[in-house]
């Protein structure tokens, strides 16, 4: 037997799923919102600081041994 779905029925059936999912394990849906939001932020923040050229190693261990 082969289960098949169109486009409208795959759309209701996943909107249910995720409201039952926000009814019935608020707090767990809490926490993954919490850490996809902590992930975009960190993302954007790398991509802002990468508008300058990089670093060189060696000066950054120059740096850290006090040589520098």
């Amino acid at each position: 037997m082969e289960l098949t779905l169109n486009e409208v029925q795959a759309k209701s059936l996943l909107k249910e799923v995720v409201l039952e999912l926000v009814q019935e394990k608020r707090d767990w849906f809490f926490e993954i919102m919490v850490e996809a939001l902590e992930e975009i932020g960190l993302a954007n923040a790398i991509q802002a600081g990468r508008q300058n050229d990089f670093v060189d190693e060696k000066q950054i261990m120059a740096i850290l041994e006090g040589k520098a």
